[in-house]
């Protein structure tokens, strides 16, 4: 059977580990750039980029 000590070992060590892993996923998720929307990007970018594609109108809004 486990003692109490090594119960105590066990879940600080999973908690620690899990902690970690919260913070990588975190900082990978804030920091992934998304290949659809640079895909849609270029697509937007490009005047002929489908038929009857319509380049969207930029306003000089300031």
């Amino acid at each position: 059977m486990i003692s109490d000590d090594q119960l105590y070992s066990l879940a600080l060590f999973l908690g620690s580990a899990a902690m970690l892993l919260i913070v990588l996923y975190h900082f990978l998720e804030v920091n992934a750039t998304d290949d659809e929307d640079s895909k849609l990007n270029a697509e937007l970018k490009s005047e002929k980029s489908g038929i009857g594609a319509v380049k969207p109108q930029t306003t000089g809004a300031q």
